[in-house]
């Protein structure tokens, strides 16, 4: 059964935009445990344009599941990183001019940074993940580099526009999680993830876990944020009868 992380990153998001304490991020993570998320998932950032270093110490101590960090592979990052101990840390690439993350890392080009980091890592206990885009030859380095995972960059099939792109990129993620069981690597998935277009991936492609965060923060604007998590635990876990027709969108 595929598992479901929450990213609550946009909930620091709304927060920080009024520079006050409410929505509080660390209640967030509370309130998705409670209904279903089988993990937390963060991205403390170089410019902490979201989630803070206290965020993450405070949720180090209250999450309950599985903390997942996601991270630049900064000094800095890395240091707080191995301080803080999250359950996994998701290597990611990181541009300050970017509104999200907008590709898998290029672990071939990093690969003289990325070996020492993810040996550092593991001697420490802390479970690595590479996020990728499903290009074969960064799976081939990942598991060269010794990752316990890679998170499939999912963006191109969520950005799709037509159902031939979609089919296309569906393939391509496809051969990339058959390649990384190949490999022995577990296979996780992520980016741009919704309550459409999470059931058809999920139909052709096996999935150990997905990280969704911008898609349930925004129906828990309409809903609450235990619904939306329920609504997509229903869905990764294949619960029939879903209606998403409840409220607007």
């Amino acid at each position: 059964m595929t598992l479901l992380g929450v990213n609550i990153d946009h909930v620091a998001t709304v927060r920080n935009a009024r520079g006050g304490r409410e929505p509080d991020p660390v209640a967030a993570a509370a309130i998705a445990e409670l209904n279903g998320a089988d993990q937390i998932t963060v991205h403390l950032r170089e410019d902490r344009r979201h989630i803070t270093d206290r965020d993450l110490r405070v949720l180090r101590e209250t999450v309950r599941t599985r903390l997942n960090l996601e991270m630049a592979i900064s000094p800095e990052i890395v240091k707080i990183a191995l301080d803080v101990h999250p359950d996994r840390v998701t290597l990611v690439p990181e541009r300050r001019a970017e509104i999200t993350t907008e590709g898998g890392l290029d672990c071939r080009k990093f690969s003289l940074k990325l070996a020492p980091l993810i040996k550092r890592f593991k001697e420490a206990d802390i479970g690595v993940s590479l996020f990728l885009d499903p290009d074969l030859k960064q799976l081939d380095r990942a598991e060269k580099l010794g990752a316990d995972m890679v998170e499939i960059h999912t963006g191109a099939y969520a950005n799709a526009r037509t159902d031939k792109a979609r089919i296309t990129e569906l393939e391509r993620i496809d051969a990339a999680a058959i390649k990384l069981e190949e490999l022995g690597i577990r296979v996780m998935a992520g980016h741009g993830l919704d309550y459409w277009n999470i059931s058809p991936l999920l139909k052709q492609v096996l999935v150990e876990e997905v990280n969704i965060g911008h898609a349930i923060v925004s129906r828990a604007v309409f809903v609450g944020l235990g619904q939306a998590v329920r609504e997509m635990k229903d869905l990764v876990t294949g619960k029939p009868g879903v209606d998403l027709n409840e409220a607007p969108f």
